[in-house]
């Protein structure tokens, strides 16, 4: 698929422009041709975002990383950051955006972000974060409080009881 086509679907399924989702589309593309990624059906490519803005929903169209997949995954630190993974070569690239030179009008640095070269926008930077084992596949259990059914890996025990997060009352002597 060409980049005009490419875009038009990122826009058609982000809902409008803006200068956060060119950036996820630059990232998805400039992470595509550092790792050579190809659109993931399963978790051949994982992404880590440090925030969860509009660039995400480009990531999404381009490389394939959602949520339900699992290989959409978060820390959140606020960044415009995303860690980029290839399973398969075992390659990988965390993508920060730059600081951008001077004040710019939102029309300005949707522009400047869509037409400049990815290396004036991203500061090219090694993972930070191991890549994540891929998703499991785990039991659920109905929460012995309020009966609704909940992912085995969140379930806590209180009291002798299955409970979900909702319904459990967390220890907290220190706030840490």
């Amino acid at each position: 698929m060409n980049k005009e086509k490419l875009w038009q679907k990122v826009v058609d399924f982000h809902g409008h422009v803006c200068p956060g989702v060119t950036i996820g589309f630059r990232a998805a593309l400039y992470a595509a041709d550092l790792l050579d990624l190809k659109f993931s059906t399963d978790e051949e490519v994982v992404c880590i975002s440090e925030n969860d803005a509009c660039g995400l929903d480009a990531i999404q169209v381009i490389l394939g990383c959602t949520l339900g997949k699992g290989n959409l995954l978060f820390h959140m630190t606020g960044k415009a950051a995303y860690s980029f993974y290839n399973r398969t070569t075992g390659k990988s690239v965390r993508l920060v955006l730059k600081k951008l030179d001077r004040p710019m009008t939102r029309e300005e640095s949707f522009n400047f972000f869509h037409n400049c070269q990815p290396e004036e926008m991203f500061d090219l930077k090694e993972t930070t974060i191991d890549l994540p084992e891929p998703a499991r596949i785990f039991e659920s259990y109905s929460c012995q409080a309020c009966g609704e059914r909940t992912s085995e890996n969140f379930i806590r025990l209180e009291k002798g009881k299955k409970l979900c997060l909702d319904c459990y009352s967390a220890y907290k002597r220190f706030d840490i």
